[in-house]
């Protein structure tokens, strides 16, 4: 099967959405946790989350353009703050019912039936039932001028997690955790390793570790 720019013009515009959401593979499932200046909180479903680099600790959201009301980015802007909370399988349907259109009164964390939560380092709300969770600054936003898209960068200000998930070489076990994945707008999965490998080095063999 193959499919050329003419196919991907002729899609409905939906059908279209979900090709191509889909295609890139497996995506980090995280909720996105904002305030406004009147404390109203939103919580919303993201599968953009991007790691940017680790000195300094920088990520990176993708917003859909600020045409009609964005409550996450406009919360953003206005406190300069944002909380990432993984996804697990107790809540997973919850994070995805985020995604519906609430008014900018309507918490999602109420409405959902998720539990906010603070820390005295940010003014944004974590969501409690997730078992790693970080706050970050935001420190710079770039529009993508090819189709007005925002990418939102913050710098990780802090990490909270539920047990002990980082083993002795500093990597965070995401799947003792019990964080999910997505694959496009709306398949969720649960992860099952491989192995982690060695350093790659052209003078000796892979490792697992």
């Amino acid at each position: 099967m193959q499919f050329t720019e003419n196919d991907f013009l002729s899609m409905e515009q939906r059908y279209r959405a979900s090709f191509f959401n889909s295609l890139g593979g497996f995506k980090s499932l995280v909720l996105i946790g904002t305030t406004n200046t009147q404390k109203q909180t939103n919580l919303a479903v993201f599968n953009s989350l991007m790691h940017l680099g680790a000195n300094p600790p920088l990520c990176s959201i993708l917003v859909r353009p600020a045409s009609v009301e964005r409550h996450t980015y406009e919360n953003i802007l206005a406190t300069n703050c944002f909380t990432v909370n993984h996804v697990n399988e107790s809540f997973y349907k919850q994070a995805h019912q985020t995604s519906a259109r609430y008014l900018r009164h309507q918490s999602e964390f109420k409405e959902v039936g998720l539990t906010e939560e603070y820390s005295t380092l940010s003014i944004a709300p974590y969501v409690t039932e997730s078992p790693i969770k970080f706050a970050c600054e935001l420190v710079q936003v770039v529009e993508i001028e090819l189709n007005k898209t925002l990418l939102v960068i913050g710098k990780i200000k802090e990490v909270i997690m539920q047990g002990d998930y980082v083993l002795e070489d500093g990597f965070v076990d995401i799947e003792k955790a019990g964080s999910m994945t997505v694959s496009g707008l709306d398949s969720y999965h649960k992860t099952n390793r491989l192995a982690r490998l060695s350093y790659a080095k052209t003078d000796s063999p892979l490792k697992e570790i």
